[in-house]
């Protein structure tokens, strides 16, 4: 028999719902929360949420779960009492500088208070202020608009295991902050800004630069030059009344020519580069590893991939991907001793950072200009990444400035340009090709398949089938798969979310899981769901992906390695007897402050 509640006077049927507000959600009321994320433990501190039983007693809707028969209201007078009351008291210590916050009309306060109908506050701030920390270089802490809610806190702790920030503190002193007072910058913190994405307010934000590119921009001595990361393509028009998982990157690359970029290119060639050297990488282990199997010399200077544990036990070690510089902050942090059997490939964007600034190299000195070389990003840790040492040349970065899909949106705002309004236009010559490989980065899962393409003997469409269907694609944390290379079986692991990775690598040295290659990514669920892109539930997150492979699936060149780009590049273009200089990277233990 069905299990049903009665909510407001109607019959809704449950299963497998863990919370009253699940099954609230799913009738298509939305009752206020200013605590609960679905993705999180529950924590039911905001009592936003509380509805009313048969009994007349008021519950928290997102920590009960729902029991047959039972009688609930979401919609009284004294709920609507209760409700206006708990948002005056948080906004009465709550920041007021509404009008100028970077989350005005995107606040869920806001939103809230607009909802509620709540017009003024009876209650003086008393609330102790404390100074704004923006010493990291992706996102910036403002005690003053925190609520408490504790989603950062969460997602910090069990979904990134990097515990950078907690609650100190007791009472009207409670604070959300790094460990003993500590700035941002001097934590373990990777600048994922999956802390930025969950806050609900302006407390935690992003780090912003698009004002310092429209200086640039209205410099007539620069040359200012874009590079659009895949995910860019199937969130930006969300924020312009486009549906999720829309392919709008043409109309990026129109608008962002209206602004005044000089030249506009698709990060997915950086990708495809990408996977040109790290399919090599793995290709090269794969051979070391047979031919240490087989009680032979390993040969290349590459470090063998086994490690001996504190037991004295041999830990063999896949090769890991590089692409995404959070995780590899997390792992000179958290796990150095992984830090050899990363691939040694740069990301895409700093690839074609650095193709981009040799390209224009001879140009600049002939016209006395200087490129500037901007990325938009779904990533606020390639924030962090631009300004490493390692990825600067000459005292030169190869990408200047990051901005993120969100700070993209207020640029198009800010010129007026009615982005759905608009045509779309193809990217710049020379750099205008790019594969569907490159494409699905974006992607959890999308580094493997593009790599597995470039490795597989047959080339032919039902190759891409069954990697298609290897078990590497999905919204899941974690995915492995195993696909035939050179007659020998490989081992792959996906993992999204630096909580996931974290479990794998421990399986990993316990010898529980053995992998040839591992795919990590920060962000769950990939790049589609980075900080950078405008927020948005699981259910949308779901129809980015499914963009992407639709992208995938509309190019016209499904490999990197038939990318004529790419082959320009390497035969007589600035990769020729380069591509160690430009293209590769060695990470290091990081030194604790």
């Amino acid at each position: 028999m069905a299990k049903y509640m009665i909510i407001d006077g109607i019959r809704a049927d449950f299963d497998q719902e863990k919370n009253i507000l699940q099954v609230i959600n799913g009738m298509g009321i939305h009752v206020p929360t200013l605590c609960y994320y679905s993705d999180l433990s529950i924590y039911g501190a905001c009592r936003m949420c509380m509805v009313e039983d048969e009994r007349g007693s008021l519950i928290a809707s997102c920590s009960t779960p729902p029991k047959h028969g039972m009688v609930i209201k979401t919609n009284t007078p004294r709920l609507q009492h209760h409700r206006r009351m708990i948002l005056e008291l948080i906004l009465a210590s709550h920041c007021r500088d509404c009008t100028v916050c970077e989350k005005n009309q995107t606040c869920r306060l806001q939103e809230l208070a607009a909802r509620l109908e709540l017009n003024d506050i009876r209650f003086p701030n008393t609330r102790k202020q404390h100074p704004i920390d923006d010493s990291s270089p992706s996102i910036i802490r403002d005690p003053s608009k925190c609520i408490l809610c504790g989603d950062c806190v969460r997602v910090c702790n069990e979904v990134q295991h990097v515990g950078a920030i907690d609650f100190a503190q007791r009472g009207s002193e409670a604070i959300v902050t790094p460990a003993f007072g500590k700035k941002l910058a001097e934590t373990d913190c990777v600048n994922c800004g999956q802390c930025a994405a969950v806050c609900p307010t302006a407390a935690i934000r992003i780090q912003t630069c698009h004002n310092s590119v429209w200086r640039e921009i209205y410099n007539p001595k620069k040359r200012v030059v874009a590079q659009i990361a895949p995910a860019v393509r199937v969130a930006i028009g969300e924020a312009f009344g486009m549906n999720p998982g829309e392919d709008s990157i043409g109309k990026v690359f129109t608008a962002m020519r209206m602004m005044g970029f000089d030249a506009v290119f698709d990060t997915c060639l950086g990708a495809d580069l990408t996977i040109m050297e790290e399919a090599k990488e793995l290709a090269e282990k794969l051979e070391r590893d047979a031919a240490a199997s087989a009680g032979q010399a390993v040969n290349g200077g590459t470090k063998d991939a086994t490690q001996d544990d504190a037991s004295g036990k041999k830990v063999s070690f896949p090769l890991f991907t590089s692409c995404c510089p959070a995780w590899i902050r997390y792992a000179e942090n958290l796990h150095p001793e992984v830090l050899p059997y990363i691939s040694t490939c740069k990301s895409p964007m700093e690839m074609f950072g650095a193709v981009i600034k040799e390209y224009y190299k001879k140009q600049d000195e002939e016209e006395g200009r200087e490129t500037v070389s901007i990325a938009v990003m779904p990533c606020v840790a390639k924030k962090m990444e631009a300004g490493r040492e390692e990825f600067i040349r000459g005292g030169v970065p190869d990408v200047d400035y990051v901005i993120t899909t969100k700070e993209l949106i207020r640029m198009i705002r800010e010129s007026g340009i009615q982005f759905d309004e608009i045509d779309p236009e193809a990217p710049d010559m020379p750099f205008s090709i790019s594969s569907g490989a490159g494409v699905i980065f974006g992607v959890t899962g999308g580094v493997t398949e593009a790599a597995l393409r470039r490795l597989v003997k047959e080339k032919n469409t039902q190759t891409l089938r069954d990697i298609k269907f290897s078990g590497i694609r999905g919204m899941e944390g974690v995915k492995a798969a195993e696909m035939e290379l050179d007659g020998r079986t490989v081992r792959i692991g996906v993992v999204s979310g630096l909580g996931n990775a974290d479990n794998l690598i421990e399986k990993i040295k316990s010898g529980e899981e053995h992998f040839d290659f591992v795919e990590v990514m920060a962000c769950p669920y990939g790049c589609i769901a980075g900080a950078g892109q405008p927020f948005c539930h699981k259910v949308d997150k779901k129809e980015r992906m499914k963009g992407m492979y639709k992208a995938d699936s509309a190019a016209s060149i499904k490999r990197s390695e038939e990318n004529p780009v790419v082959y320009n590049l390497y035969h007589g273009g600035v990769l020729e007897g380069r591509e160690h200089e430009l293209l590769h990277v060695h990470y290091k233990r990081a030194e604790k402050a």
